[in-house]
């Protein structure tokens, strides 16, 4: 099977070590907390802020996040991905979300931490990365996180939940085949996307139809909160799925491209835009 996508997304890891104090811990740059992620956050902004000074320190010695990235942790990338959050409406029991491709925590880790009623299955083939995840995991004392070294495709038959979550991983379709067989019915997956999104959507509308989705649109997060808004496509399977669509297709030949330049919300359609697929917006 192809390897999860998205695991070289944030830069290689260096080294399997998760100790987070480093050799040059005094020459970390943590950048100030801004308003908006005490409204993110709330009463758990302190273990928000715990996880940036992490990602500041290990997550770029370890190379899970760039140099360059320390001064906008929390906007393009803590506070983009935990206003994901908002799509997950809250049940009074707590929900199982599968992650896929983690990485340093994003978006996983930021939505277990907003989010203390969501069970974070934070999936990452590389055991460098998921080393650093459980000593974060550790240092963070959350207890709704568990951590899985494999491929998304090794985890279907084992872990299934109404939700699962991705950032910057390869194209709409591409991204459909490795995940939706780990949505219960009627799951959906949450897509974090650039700018062109309703693009992608609107172009991926027939593939996805023949995988099983039944509901698809392009939403805005954050809109009056975040500079920029996190952009979600969100695409919702059936009762059923047919699952020997998935064991014998190939990896899409337009899905090769792991990365994705844009990682933050730009396009400025609205929240709950039409998103193809000639379906309604949830």
């Amino acid at each position: 099977m192809t390897d999860v996508p998205g695991t070289d997304r944030n830069g290689d890891g260096v080294d399997g070590n998760h100790g987070h104090g480093g050799p040059d811990a005094g020459a970390v740059v943590v950048p100030p907390t801004p308003p908006e992620a005490a409204v993110v956050f709330g009463a758990r902004l302190g273990l928000a802020e715990h996880f940036v000074r992490v990602l500041a320190d290990t997550g770029i010695s370890h190379g899970l996040i760039g140099p360059r990235e320390a001064p906008r942790l929390w906007d393009r990338h803590v506070l983009n991905c935990a206003i994901a959050h908002l799509a997950i409406p809250e049940h009074g029991a707590s929900q199982d979300v599968i992650d896929v491709g983690s990485g340093a925590g994003l978006p996983g880790l930021a939505l277990a931490i907003a989010r203390p009623d969501l069970h974070l299955h934070l999936v990452e083939p590389l055991a460098r990365r998921t080393g650093w995840l459980s000593g974060t995991v550790a240092e963070l004392g959350l207890t709704n996180v568990t951590v899985h070294t494999a491929r998304a495709e090794s985890l279907w038959d084992r872990v299934h939940a109404p939700w699962v979550t991705a950032r910057a991983v390869s194209n709409i379709v591409q991204l459909a085949e490795w995940t939706l067989p780990l949505l219960e019915p009627r799951g959906t997956l949450l897509a974090l996307k650039g700018s062109r999104a309703q693009d992608e959507l609107d172009q991926a509308r027939t593939a996805l139809t023949r995988l099983g989705v039944v509901d698809a649109s392009v939403r805005e997060l954050g809109v009056d909160l975040l500079e920029a808004p996190t952009t979600l496509i969100t695409v919702t399977i059936g009762d059923q799925l047919d699952r020997r669509r998935f064991r014998s297709r190939p990896p899409s030949s337009a899905g090769s491209a792991r990365r994705r330049g844009d990682r933050r919300g730009g396009s400025r359609r609205g929240p709950g835009a039409s998103g193809g697929l000639g379906l309604r917006a949830p």
